[in-house]
């Protein structure tokens, strides 16, 4: 068991949680608590670090097998004392672990079997809106999550645990550059609908997503910008009463997703 910390493992994980770079360079990120560890898929696990009360909760729980990783060397015991210097969070539960990160593509997400349904978020900056937009894209149906601009680091302590999960089983590409994604989905088939209001914007309810569709969603303060907007197949607005001047960039992509979902017949 590792009691110290200062132990090297421990002061590594730590800086895993603090650092973009550093997870990035090692090709990792980081799940912490009960119910995102057991989401991982075993072979995705490369370390794991548990308290006696963490592993004994997921034992209970029955959904991974603590006690395999054990025997393959990949988990250690931890003290709850060492458990707090590496956690990012206020009230431990005593599991954590580093998990390769996924590697999909576009052909992941867009299946000539079915009609796709894809989120696009560009520049959305905020850790928590991030992940509540993955959560319900996968709640939605969706059939994957595209990643552009200036994101908020998909793989951030904050960001995964805002999916809820739906990280581990929605998948998603990574492009920075927000043109590059919308020609590949409109390449392969996909009409791509702004969240934006200009001339030609349709009330989000007016257009037919039955078919191959994207959706996609801008910074919190700003919107898509003007390049975006153009390079889309359509605009859409969403109706607001009252002296609200936007929704929150969540909020606009639940509304969009789960118009697509009723349209669809919510078969997913």
């Amino acid at each position: 068991m590792i009691t110290s910390v200062n132990n090297e493992k421990i002061r590594h994980v730590a800086a895993l949680q603090k650092k973009a770079a550093l997870r990035r360079q090692e090709g990792v990120f980081l799940a912490e608590g009960v119910r995102l560890f057991e989401e991982i898929a075993f072979d995705r696990i490369k370390e794991a670090y548990l308290t006696k009360e963490g592993a004994a909760q997921l034992r209970m729980r029955g959904h991974i097998d603590i006690d395999a990783l054990f025997e393959r060397g990949k988990a250690e015991y931890v003290s709850e004392e060492a458990f707090a210097k590496m956690s990012d969070v206020v009230t431990p539960q005593g599991a954590l672990a580093v998990a390769e990160r996924f590697g999909y593509t576009m052909k992941d997400m867009v299946n000539e079997d079915r009609a796709p349904l894809i989120m696009m978020a560009v520049d959305v900056q905020d850790p928590g809106n991030l992940g509540t937009i993955f959560r319900t894209a996968e709640a939605a149906g969706a059939d994957g999550m595209v990643i552009c601009g200036s994101c908020a680091d998909v793989y951030s302590p904050k960001v995964v645990r805002s999916t809820m999960g739906a990280i581990m089983r929605l998948p998603f590409i990574i492009e920075e550059d927000g043109l590059k994604a919308i020609k590949m989905l409109q390449d392969m088939g996909v009409k791509v609908y702004a969240a934006a209001l200009d001339d030609k914007a349709k009330t989000f309810s007016e257009n037919d997503y039955t078919g191959p569709a994207a959706f996609m969603t801008g910074n919190e303060g700003n919107g898509l910008k003007e390049e975006h907007i153009l390079a889309a197949d359509g605009t859409v607005f969403i109706p607001m009463a009252g002296r609200t001047e936007s929704l929150n960039a969540s909020i606009s992509a639940a509304l969009l997703l789960y118009e697509a979902a009723r349209q669809r017949g919510y078969k997913r």
